[in-house]
């Protein structure tokens, strides 16, 4: 720890992993969790009156700005209305390791990188693939209608490219979650770590922990089946 690569005298780097600052909330900071949960529904209800209003009247509202109005500001408000109630836990070299912050393990970290560059890149092909199956005489026709690029790609081409991303994207998701299961690898107590390492070593009924580890795995991944079908279902084309 103390030769650790130090950035600002807060955040701290060694083979223990990276010790970062901890935020610690003070008396008076649950407003603002509150005041964002009421941006979100006010969000929400706003969204669904617009989308009424657009058509009735044909006039849009510019919801993104509005949305990130209230999403930002209004908790922004609430929280420097009450005195900024949020202290840091800068963490400090005592003795033999660092006291305060945050420890985040080198384990996790280099999971954390290699799944997200790993992951990201095949999610950036779907993606790519799918805005590339959109007719190029889509864009053309809005071209001719003076839409804006913005209004074009919201309301044109992604409602089209998402019944090809969708499916593509639910199996790279499934994908990510048997992947993490290779952080035993790398030590990383993760869940097969525990499961299959730990409990098995003290209990010896290998049948039964290796089936729970089973059983976890595929229920996590029905469920992530589950919602991702059920938002391909909306995402779907209707035809007339």
């Amino acid at each position: 720890p103390r030769q650790s690569l130090s950035l600002f005298d807060s955040i701290f780097f060694n083979v223990r992993g990276l010790v970062v600052p901890a935020p610690e909330a003070l008396p008076g900071f649950a407003a603002t969790p509150w005041a964002l949960a009421v941006a979100v529904v006010l969000t929400v209800a706003l969204t669904i009156f617009a989308r009424r209003r657009q058509a009735a009247t044909g006039k849009a509202l510019p919801m993104y700005r509005i949305g990130a109005a209230l999403v930002v500001g209004l908790p922004l408000i609430v929280f420097l209305a009450s005195g900024s109630p949020l202290a840091w836990s800068i963490p400090e070299l005592k003795g033999f390791n660092f006291r305060g912050g945050i420890n985040i393990m080198p384990e996790l970290m280099a999971l954390w990188l290699a799944l997200s560059i790993y992951t990201a890149a095949f999610i950036a092909e779907i993606v790519r693939s799918g805005i590339q199956s959109v007719p190029h005489g889509q864009t053309e026709a809005s071209r001719s209608l003076s839409l804006p690029g913005g209004i074009t790609l919201r309301k044109i081409v992604i409602p089209q490219a998402m019944r090809v991303i969708v499916p593509q994207l639910t199996s790279q998701y499934l994908n990510l979650i048997k992947n993490s299961s290779l952080a035993t690898a790398i030590g990383y107590p993760d869940i097969v770590a525990v499961f299959a390492g730990t409990t098995l070593n003290q209990t010896g009924q290998a049948i039964e922990i290796i089936a729970m580890t089973m059983a976890v795995y595929l229920v996590i991944s029905l469920l992530v089946s589950l919602l991702m079908n059920l938002y391909n279902a909306r995402t779907l084309l209707k035809e007339r």
